[in-house]
């Protein structure tokens, strides 16, 4: 399921579900540098290791998706991000059990001298059309397909 947002993204911090519930809130930073993307790929093990993402991760307790956003870029890459405004929010229920609900957010980096935690096992500026989708996360791959990549 997705659907296109205008809103700004300030507009207010989401309702979150009970832990039980296993869904969480994601807020995703769609970063462009010409006409690539920035992606970043999981470390090893795990069911989703290597897999590449859009930078981000969980919308903690009273946060917007923008605070997120700014927390877990300066965590995960070392730089300060100026989030814009939500392009869309998708949900993507996973195999093992996970229902996610993604909020991609259009934002600026000030720098893309990375400073990568351990969180992050490698960065790519990627082409939409030539990203193999079979490499990414199921829940990023609706929004990149709209952006133009193909395959699975």
């Amino acid at each position: 399921m997705s659907e296109t947002l205008g809103d700004p993204i300030h507009a207010h911090a989401p309702a979150h579900a009970p832990a039980a519930a296993r869904r969480i809130e994601v807020a995703a930073a769609v970063v462009r540098r010409d006409d690539r993307l920035l992606l970043t790929q999981r470390p090893p093990g795990g069911p989703l290791g290597l897999q590449w993402e859009f930078p981000g991760g969980k919308i903690e307790p009273g946060e917007t998706a923008a605070h997120a956003i700014v927390r877990e870029i300066r965590e995960e890459l070392g730089v300060a991000a100026t989030p814009h405004r939500v392009l869309a929010l998708h949900t993507h229920d996973y195999p093992h059990g996970l229902e996610v609900e993604i909020s991609f957010v259009e934002c600026e980096l000030a720098s893309i001298a990375f400073t990568p935690s351990p969180a992050i096992h490698a960065t790519a500026w990627c082409r939409p059309h030539e990203i193999d989708l079979a490499t990414v996360l199921e829940g990023d791959r609706d929004f990149l397909r709209g952006l133009g990549a193909t395959g699975s």
